[in-house]
């Protein structure tokens, strides 16, 4: 049977397993938490994006998740800069257009801020003068950087991005940088 994994990604690790940057450049890569032979990521995160990453070792599967066309659904919860509103929030979840096009709707709202997050290392600014908010956003594509873009669009810039689910496949309870197996016949049940 196939192997599937989901990491918690930390905070400026490379979503590959070796760092192809400047000569002398040590990034922190997937090799850095997971040591499990022929596994690949399935999709991709941001360096400065933290959360669920799959990985797989069988194509199919690799495909599913990272191929647009399939339409997987992606949950980030996205600190932003400022009060997220009503119409902020309206407008995320119509699409809004972007240089490389118009994004697909989106699930939006606002919500509070986790009481299982994390500690990021190095910790998101802080400005008394400028309050913070939370909202969660479903997409269903993955244009590049496309959170971030969005929620700067509508005016709130992205502070902090978490990915907490891809598909059927959830954070719950992950610890930062940690990984485990998961059932990879539940990506077929997935719509």
């Amino acid at each position: 049977m196939a192997r599937l994994i989901i990491l918690n990604k930390p905070f400026d690790v490379l979503s590959q397993f070796t760092d192809k940057g400047t000569e002398g450049s040590k990034r922190r890569t997937l090799s850095d938490f997971v040591n499990v032979p022929k596994v690949y990521p399935a999709g991709r995160l941001d360096r400065d994006s933290e959360g669920v990453l799959v990985l797989t070792d069988d194509g199919k599967l690799q495909a599913r998740i990272a191929n647009p066309k399939s339409k997987m659904p992606k949950t980030y919860m996205a600190q932003v800069e400022g009060e997220i509103d009503d119409t902020a929030l309206e407008a995320l979840a119509r699409g809004v257009e972007l240089k490389d096009g118009r994004t697909r709707p989106a699930k939006a709202r606002r919500v509070d801020e986790p009481d299982w997050l994390w500690q990021r290392n190095p910790p998101v600014r802080y400005r008394k003068s400028v309050p913070d908010s939370w909202v969660e956003l479903t997409i269903t594509e993955g244009k590049n950087r496309q959170v971030r873009r969005m929620t700067a669009h509508v005016g709130f810039p992205t502070l902090r991005l978490i990915r907490v689910a891809v598909g059927p496949y959830r954070l719950d309870g992950l610890d930062n940088g940690a990984w485990r197996d998961d059932d990879p016949r539940r990506i077929w049940e997935q719509t």
